[in-house]
């Protein structure tokens, strides 16, 4: 009996551990997303850029066809690029917002409130990852516009909107580590746009991996964005088969959301002195 309340307390002390850390953690997300509720230019602004890489380079690329996707058409095949890349740069400067919110003194704040440091981190993580669902509302818009063959059943649908916060929470804590350890606008700005391009060239997003040199297949192995790519192009567009597997792609996701949260709850508290 004593073990069975011992084991029983343990439990609940656990349960109760996470419903706070749950809480705490979807706090920052709701004040998070309530900015960007508020602020509709920013929205606005942010569906510009896909729409210029669907409606201009994509129709230029696919009429000259000389980028082969095998049984996809060129508009198929680089509209889930679209979408992971405005999420990845949307997601890679949420580490500029951070930088602001110490010099208003709200990191202060954060880091005086009862919420652990991992909570924070985690909210604002996933937070990054929800306002990048904007940009997914967008690119299927215009690519069901532009007569991209989608899938858009609501498993489909759900599905692509889970890999999207996932992938984009990674991307968006890996900003954040970048602006604990740099604590500059301007340099964390440079160190951005040095980081972005890479990515996004480095990985399946516009030209298929065995297009690739070698040296660069092996890179695009390693660079997080193939995976979401590649599960994105599989569940977004009609008769897609995926490279790696589906499942493959969201453990690789997941662990490296885990791992760069984990950095970036460490070096949080740095982005206050």
């Amino acid at each position: 009996m004593s073990l069975a309340r011992g084991a029983s307390r343990v439990g609940s002390v656990d349960l109760g551990t996470l419903r706070s850390f749950l809480g705490d953690a979807l706090t920052v997300v709701d004040v998070e997303v309530r900015k960007v509720r508020h602020d509709p230019v920013e929205l606005m602004t942010r569906a510009i850029q896909p729409i210029l890489w669907l409606v201009i380079f994509g129709q230029v690329v696919a009429k000259s066809r000389l980028i082969p996707t095998g049984n996809l058409s060129y508009l198929d095949f680089f509209a889930p690029g679209v979408l992971a890349q405005s999420a990845l740069f949307s997601a890679i400067f949420y580490g500029i917002a951070v930088i602001w919110e110490r010099d208003l003194g709200v990191v202060h704040m954060y880091l005086a409130s009862p919420a652990s440091r991992l909570a924070i981190v985690t909210g604002k993580g996933l937070a990054g990852g929800v306002r990048a669902l904007t940009q997914a509302v967008v690119v299927y818009v215009v690519a069901w516009a532009s007569g991209v063959h989608l899938r858009l059943d609501p498993v489909s649908i759900a599905a692509v909107a889970a890999i999207v916060v996932i992938g984009s929470s990674a991307f968006a804590t890996f900003s954040l580590a970048i602006a604990c350890l740099v604590r500059s606008r301007e340099r964390f700005m440079g160190i951005g746009q040095v980081i972005t391009m890479p990515l996004f060239f480095a990985s399946s997003a516009i030209y298929p991996i065995a297009s690739m040199p070698g040296w660069l297949q092996v890179v695009a192995t390693f660079n997080p964005l193939t995976y979401q790519v590649d599960a994105l192009r599989t569940l977004m567009v009609q008769g897609a088969s995926s490279v790696h597997g589906v499942g493959v792609d969201l453990l690789v996701l997941a662990v490296t959301a885990t791992i760069l949260i984990a950095v970036s709850a460490r070096l949080y508290p740095r982005l206050a002195q």
